[in-house]
């Protein structure tokens, strides 16, 4: 006896199938040049401001010294970003990230500089404890229902706490020499080593945003959350899940970011935390329109820090920085905004 499958409406997938990425109704027939120019836009502004800068500045901007500095000195930012994409995907946000990467970086540096703990032991020591911190957000934001925003607020001010109670409030120096060596050390290319250690991140969470069951339900997570649900998506795990592994990103963000100098100070990393969601949203402007995605915000880190760093050698006041990244902040959400109500629309 045959049974024949229930009928499904046009474009959408049957209960309990998660939607491949790239199916979207619709999708290949958007593949025009207007939307080759929507996804690549912000390498055009990249461009343009390179261009513009270069014309200001040529002797000190277009200098190999200055592009070697961008790019070989932003790896804790760029892999911070994609630790907050991780959440953002599946519709949480966690603003303890930054906090994960100054106690990773003073977990390293107290642990090895004043305990003589081997660095590799050192390091993984640091990785678990970011595990910890991102699996009781997600359990307090899951089990007890919490906004993602209110949990993570509060245990990325815990971590500043810890962080002060760790060091004795001073900066903690001498960490293994191995470290420095494996993050600034060696130049490949012109650029050091940890320029590329940034990229590497960058093409995993491409892979499992893209390449990945994981990736769909995360983003399927994201889109809705009760729909996910109905569809057979353990959207508990799932949120669950990002949390742990947006920290641990943030915990390798903070082996670089203590590799570049040998030391840990106390509160400079927790300036990263506007420039790194200034630059997920801004990213999800680019490649994938919408989308929070692992090269738009890869680019969109270099693209801001090559406006603040051209706005620097003109001799502008250091709180324009401040003005750039929530300006560029503010804009890529609205921009984000219109781009995803666009989105809804076609697909409706």
């Amino acid at each position: 006896m045959t049974t024949q499958s229930q009928p499904t409406e046009a474009g959408k997938p049957p209960t309990g199938m998660l939607p491949k990425l790239g199916d979207e109704p619709g999708w290949r027939e958007r593949l025009s040049f207007a939307d080759l120019a929507e996804r690549y836009a912000l390498l055009v502004a990249w461009g343009i401001v390179i261009a513009v800068f270069g014309v200001l500045e040529p002797d000190t901007f277009l200098s190999s010294a200055n592009f070697t500095s961008i790019f070989g000195s932003q790896t804790a930012l760029v892999i911070l970003t994609l630790a907050l994409l991780i959440p953002l995907t599946a519709g949480d946000y966690d603003l303890s990230v930054a906090g994960v990467l100054g106690l990773s970086a003073m977990t390293i540096a107290v642990l090895n500089a004043q305990h003589g703990v081997p660095l590799g032991l050192s390091i993984a020591i640091a990785i678990g404890v970011g595990a910890l911190i991102g699996l009781i957000n997600g359990i307090l934001i899951v089990g007890l229902k919490i906004e993602s925003l209110i949990v993570t607020l509060g245990t990325g001010t815990i971590l500043q706490g810890v962080v002060l109670w760790l060091s004795d409030s001073e900066t903690v120096s001498g960490v293994s020499s191995k470290l420095v060596n494996a993050v600034i050390g060696v130049r490949f290319l012109g650029l050091p080593l940890e320029f590329y250690y940034g990229l590497a991140v960058a093409l995993v969470v491409w892979y499992v945003f893209d390449h990945t069951p994981v990736g769909r339900r995360l983003l399927f997570t994201g889109r809705g959350k009760s729909v996910a649900r109905l569809s057979g998506v353990a959207v508990g795990r799932v949120r669950i899940g990002a949390m742990v592994g947006s920290a641990v990103t943030a915990s390798i963000a903070g082996v670089i970011y203590v590799g570049t100098s040998g030391s840990a100070d106390t509160s400079s990393w927790s300036a990263l935390l506007l420039p790194a969601f200034a630059a997920a949203f801004l990213g999800s402007t680019a490649i994938k329109p919408g989308r929070f995605n692992a090269w738009g915000s890869f680019i969109a880190v270099y693209f801001l820090v090559t406006g603040i760093t051209g706005l620097q050698l003109l001799g502008v006041q250091a709180f324009v920085q401040q003005l750039f990244y929530g300006g560029a902040l503010v804009a890529a959400v609205a921009l984000r905004q219109i781009l995803r109500r666009g989105e809804i629309e076609e697909e409706e």
